[in-house]
């Protein structure tokens, strides 16, 4: 069969550094609050998606070694596009110099996933090559003197290379998407606007929805949680983290955390913490990696991959 493995991975950060030191100058908090409720000690900001993107995504074309003229399709993930119109995945394919189709996705902290998931099935109708990108600059739509928003969000990029392969079994063994229109309230950003959290609300929805979709992968790949190599969750909160592996029953030292450095990098969140947990050698090949997150909308995605790339 026709499956896409991942080849290439590649991650970007902007320079400045924004720690939570910094934050008690401007909203009203303090370190230890900070990290005793999220985990995250510091974030990046400054960046901007098509530039982040750009960075990202040519990293994942020069690890995987694919010239960028066979790459068919750009799927770009992101909730915060550099303009309303156009796409930033035109530009992001304009700038990689690429000639192929391009186009967002908006699914939020989901949104790596959901396009993942989503180039998987190109590569089953026909699609070779396929860079996924997941990038917000969520900076630009924080408010930095709002303490519940404040110490979470920040900007980042990750990316992944998809090769098709002829392969006995596919390369991604499951896969949920979810969405729950109803609750959009709880996590928003008017068009101009700030973000806007109920932090409580956030948080008891997404160890629920996390965990009932991993579960679901789990189920359609076939595995249990004693066979996952890998948990890369999205890196919103530590809390969340620990309460969604337990209710999971894997333990702590499966997660792929890098949440402390660069706090939540909404759509970049999981592409980045993969590309660190490959590069320090954590997976193998052969290896089962579960990639699980949740975002506004509300949104939630999984999927289960047999480690066979980068």
């Amino acid at each position: 069969m026709r499956t896409g493995v991942i080849t290439g991975l590649g991650s970007a950060l902007p320079e400045q550094v924004l720690t939570n030191k910094d934050l008690e100058l401007s909203a009203n908090t303090n370190d230890e609050w900070i990290v005793d409720r999220t985990g995250i000690r510091e974030r990046r900001i400054g960046g901007m998606t098509s530039t982040l993107s750009v960075e990202a995504g040519r990293k994942a074309l020069d690890q995987s070694g694919i010239d960028p003229a066979e790459i068919d399709l750009l799927v770009l993930a992101t909730t915060t596009p550099d303009q309303m119109v156009p796409a930033t995945a035109s530009v992001v394919q304009h700038q990689l110099g690429l000639n192929c189709g391009a186009f967002d996705v908006n699914a939020a902290c989901s949104g790596f996933t959901y396009g993942l998931v989503a180039a998987q099935g190109m590569v089953t109708i026909g699609v070779n090559n396929i860079l996924v990108i997941g990038c917000d600059s969520l900076s630009r739509i924080t408010d930095y003197t709002e303490r519940n928003t404040a110490i979470l969000f920040a900007d980042g990029a990750g990316a992944a290379v998809l090769q098709v392969q002829e392969a006995d079994t596919p390369a991604m063994l499951g896969w949920d998407l979810g969405s729950d229109g109803a609750a959009a309230g709880i996590l928003y950003a008017e068009i101009g606007g700030k973000l806007v959290m109920e932090g409580r609300e956030v948080f008891r929805r997404a160890v629920r929805v996390m965990v009932d979709s991993a579960r679901k992968t789990m189920e359609m790949a076939g595995v249990t949680a004693d066979e996952v190599a890998l948990v890369v969750p999205h890196q919103a909160n530590i809390r969340i983290i620990e309460s969604a592996m337990n209710k999971l029953d894997l333990p702590m030292e499966k997660a792929a955390l890098n949440l402390a450095r660069v706090g939540n990098t909404s759509s970049a969140s999981i592409p980045m913490a993969l590309d660190e947990a490959v590069a320090d050698g954590r997976v193998k090949p052969g290896d089962l990696v579960l990639l699980v997150g949740f975002g506004a909308g509300m949104t939630w995605a999984s999927a289960m991959l047999r480690w066979d790339g980068a």
